[in-house]
């Protein structure tokens, strides 16, 4: 088979590039964290971050002002499964009633793929939650990697990668994929303060889920050029 230019053009451009460097980054963080995880004891800055988090002495403090607390709780909400789902489950919804199943399965599979993906995970590496610190928030399964932190990433940016392919005008796309980020990036910091992950646990997640969205971006790339998920405005209004 024979493979044109325009084609190696098409596919080795900018964004491409820049989604197989982030995977790549994102694969090599990872493993190297995995490393930490393994160990028997608590890497240094594990712990000194962690305790950065609390009040001088007082391990069971949060810092900051008591609305602060509340704020982490609210904030860690927006990558619970039970969150996460109304998200995907409504948007799924949307885009079945607009005649778009394609884009609505891979949604799902994209999401779904994450959160089995971190599941398979954590009951590899069966890392324990902290001691060092109490925890303000209660949790039952495995620490690493964080789930939050995941499947929040594997969420926002699949969802704000697809909603910029329908909105008018640059800025505005990348406005939703900065939200997106910045969503992701508050409820992995939000895990921390709350004292129910390690920030290495919380790297990882970030790692593993931004490699996820990733190759689910360039997925959904490829399943744009044959016509399986929308990519346009005008197809929305099909």
């Amino acid at each position: 088979m024979k493979i044109s230019s325009s084609t190696l053009t098409n596919w080795f451009e900018f964004p491409v590039l820049l989604a197989g460097l982030v995977i790549a980054a994102g694969l090599w963080g990872f493993e190297e964290l995995m490393e930490v995880a393994r160990d028997t004891t608590p890497h240094a800055f594990d712990t000194e971050i962690l305790l950065a988090f609390r009040q001088t002495g007082h391990p069971d403090v949060p810092v900051g002002p008591l609305w602060l607390e509340g704020a982490m709780r609210d904030i860690t909400s927006l990558g619970s499964s039970a969150v996460l789902t109304l998200i995907v489950t409504a948007v799924i919804v949307y885009l079945l009633l607009i005649r778009k199943a394609g884009t609505a399965l891979f949604v799902l599979a994209a999401v779904a793929g994450g959160q089995l993906l971190s599941t398979l995970l954590k009951a590899g590496i069966d890392r324990p939650r902290p001691d060092l610190v109490s925890h303000l928030v209660t949790e039952t399964s495995l620490s690493f990697p964080s789930g939050h932190a995941m499947v929040s990433a594997v969420t926002y940016l699949t969802l704000g990668s697809l909603a910029a392919r329908f909105l008018p005008g640059r800025t505005t796309k990348i406005f939703v994929l900065c939200l997106a980020v910045l969503t992701t990036l508050l409820v992995g910091v939000s895990r921390v303060y709350l004292g129910v992950h390690w920030p290495s646990d919380v790297l990882a997640g970030w790692c593993a889920g931004f490699a996820w969205a990733m190759l689910c971006w360039l997925a959904a790339r490829l399943l744009q050029r044959r016509k399986v998920v929308a990519n346009s405005d005008s197809e929305l209004d099909d």
